[in-house]
């Protein structure tokens, strides 16, 4: 390898207020896999549009083998033989499989013989292990084949460098396995894999390189038969991460149930979003509640925390009912709750921080703004919040600091007569670097050795099997499976996150787990 397929060379993007990349160098070479790895808002996607044209660099430039090139846009990428494969389907639903594919391409004939595109898009797809059938409508596609078409796509288009954005988020187990197969193939035909992650044991699966990026700026850069998990961590937050899988202490089988829902349902547009869904949860113990984006574990939240009505079913918190009682009801008996949404649902984005602290405070004549903006200042320093200060509006913070505001608020009471019982928090790291999502997980399982029954909602599996005493996984708005985490293999759990009943058995019965 002397001549590197695409490299960006002191490359520095600017954005009003923000240094996204600064004087980043990357190489990557024909037949390899380099990884662009980092937290969210190490500057990882800035670069990977900077190397397609849909940015250009403010200073530095990109080289195309070995010489400079101006990428004005996405267009002159693909005509240099570079595509991207982006985290956010850009795909037309309504139209089938071999449409989207030569959609926008400059290089169709202006009479399109339907048969040889499908054709040939059923070769790439062979030949790249990414079975398709190209008469198919993109709306009946999973998740998992949407993807496969975005891959063809820059595949028709003679891509040879392709760079893929956080390709797992979205994916089963299975279905990341099936990308790896696709992406090996793909290095054995002498394409360029730029893969952008912040997973570091897929990184380590299936990368040569990896080039670690934090605050907008290269940490380093190390081949992975020379690197482990924990270096890499380091790269990432600079300094050790220590990070361990932790379960209760004690066993919470007979402990007292503070969680309990009973064929809860809720129909939308027709359709069951939650579906006769039981669960229960003790005192003592974390459940994580897995699944593929859009199979019902946002309104399964909603419904938990009062923000939405059922149509069937009941919901109880600490022995009282709150079922359709709204959120009042539910904190009142003693839920905290934090939600995906987080500059809507969780924080008022016109209010200072001071004041979404107080939101969720007990209703007094007289209000301790004072108090209230200690602990806010307390919350900058122990959560790392990036802020002006405390009477900052949340709609100045980015994703992971809003998340960190909303865990101080809602876990500032743990542990005190009035403090909460039942925790149930979506996507409790998303967004947050390796280490405020440590310390995220030791406030949750803090939680825990409180008492306090936690459930936390989540698409990253590795951080549901690392967290959660039991798993449930929800697929089409059912409980597919649950069971104890160590009881249960990455291979059930991804069969049931796919909808795929397994006849092994994983250990206990739902009645059993769900007691």
């Amino acid at each position: 390898m002397t001549t590197p397929a695409i490299a960006a060379v002191a490359a520095t993007k600017r954005f009003p207020g923000v240094l996204a990349n600064d004087a980043v160098d990357f190489t990557v070479f024909a037949g390899e896999v380099h990884t662009i790895l980092g937290e969210n808002g190490a500057g990882k996607s800035t670069l990977a549009a900077m190397l397609c044209g849909l940015y250009q660099p403010d200073e530095g430039h990109v080289e195309r083998n070995g010489e400079p090139t101006l990428l004005r846009s996405p267009r002159d990428g693909l005509a240099q033989g570079i595509g991207m494969v982006h985290q956010h389907f850009r795909l037309v639903d309504r139209f089938t499989v071999a449409e989207n594919v030569i959609l926008g391409d400059p290089d169709q004939p202006r009479l399109i013989d339907q048969s040889v595109v499908e054709t040939r898009v059923a070769e790439i797809g062979e030949r790249f292990g990414l079975p398709i059938d190209p008469r198919a409508r993109i709306a009946d596609l999973t998740v998992g084949q949407r993807q496969r078409v975005e891959i063809v796509k820059m595949l028709y288009r003679d891509a040879e460098v392709l760079l893929l954005d956080e390709p797992t988020a979205v994916l089963t187990p299975k279905e990341v396995e099936a990308l790896f197969i696709t992406v090996n193939a793909m290095t054995a035909a002498g394409k360029a894999i730029v893969f952008i992650s912040h997973k570091l044991g897929e990184v380590m699966s299936i990368s040569d390189r990896v080039t670690v990026m934090r605050a907008g700026r290269v940490t380093g850069e190390v081949a992975t038969a020379d690197t482990d998990q924990r270096h890499l961590a380091e790269l990432m937050v600079g300094r050790p991460v220590e990070s361990e899988t932790r379960r209760a202490t004690a066993k919470s089988g007979q402990a007292d149930v503070l969680l309990e829902c009973r064929g809860l349902t809720l129909s939308i547009d027709g359709q069951n979003a939650v579906d006769d869904v039981d669960i229960t949860l003790r005192r003592g113990e974390i459940l994580g509640i897995a699944g593929v984006a859009g199979n019902g574990q946002r309104p399964l939240a909603r419904l938990l925390a009062g923000i939405d009505g059922c149509d069937a079913g009941s919901v109880a918190v600490n022995g009282s009912s709150v079922t359709n009682h709204g959120p009042l009801a539910a904190r009142n008996a003693g839920l905290a709750f934090v939600p995906e949404d987080r500059l809507g649902t969780g924080l008022v984005p016109g209010l200072s921080l001071t004041d979404n602290m107080l939101l969720t405070r007990p209703r007094k004549f007289l209000v301790d703004r004072k108090g209230a903006r200690r602990e806010v200042g307390q919350a900058i320093t122990d959560y790392e919040i990036k802020t002006p200060g405390t009477e900052a509006h949340a709609r100045l913070l980015s994703g992971g600091n809003s998340q960190k505001v909303l865990l101080a608020r809602e876990l500032a009471s743990l542990g005190t007569e009035d403090g909460p019982q039942v925790i149930i928090v979506s996507s409790p790291t998303r967004g947050l670097d390796i280490g405020a999502a440590e310390f995220v997980r030791g406030l949750l399982h803090e939680a825990r050795e409180r008492g306090a029954a936690v459930l936390i909602i989540s698409e990253d599996l590795d951080e549901v099997r690392s967290l959660a005493d039991r798993v449930a996984v929800l697929y089409r708005g059912q409980i597919a499976l649950q069971g104890r985490t160590d009881d249960l293999t990455i291979e059930q759990i991804g069969l049931a996150m796919a909808g795929v009943s397994a006849d092994d058995d994983v250990g206990a019965s739902p009645a059993e787990v769900a007691g």
